[in-house]
């Protein structure tokens, strides 16, 4: 996952310099342009929206938290989308894409299977039995 992360400039930038030969540079940098004006356009959206909503949620209308949910993955594909490249697109477009994002989410979010049950310690334990007294309570006399 490291190894993806650390490669995604190096590919979005091959990606760019791909869309720069195969059509033309002037293309490219308006691709890259107008991804950034839309996705800028749908955070200040979504932003606007998102708070509209949560004063609603104040004023006693009941909000699900999938709503929030969504509202988050469409800022976030808005920031895919203002990252300059070809593959964070292709993923902002996935994220926007509601039955796909919620898909998404459940296999990548859902819980382990499996019963979480604590193990117990079967080694030998050894009880030391003793008498204690407290040697502050002996100098106080």
């Amino acid at each position: 996952m490291r190894f993806a992360i650390m490669l995604l400039p190096w590919m979005e930038l091959f990606t760019l310099i791909e869309l720069g030969v195969k059509t033309s540079a002037l293309t490219a940098i308006t691709y890259v342009i107008s991804t950034l004006l839309l996705g800028l356009a749908i955070v200040q959206r979504q932003g606007r929206g998102m708070f509209e909503r949560l004063r609603q949620a104040q004023n006693g209308r009941i909000m699900g938290p999938d709503l929030l949910l969504d509202d988050m993955a469409i800022g976030f594909a808005g920031l895919l989308l203002m990252i300059p490249g070809i593959i964070t697109d292709l993923l902002a477009l996935v994220v926007m894409v509601g039955p796909l994002r919620r898909w998404l989410a459940r296999t990548l979010l859902r819980p382990p299977t499996g019963v979480n049950v604590p193990k117990r310690d079967t080694g030998s334990h050894e009880t030391i039995e003793g008498v204690f007294r407290h040697v502050d309570d002996e100098n106080s006399t």
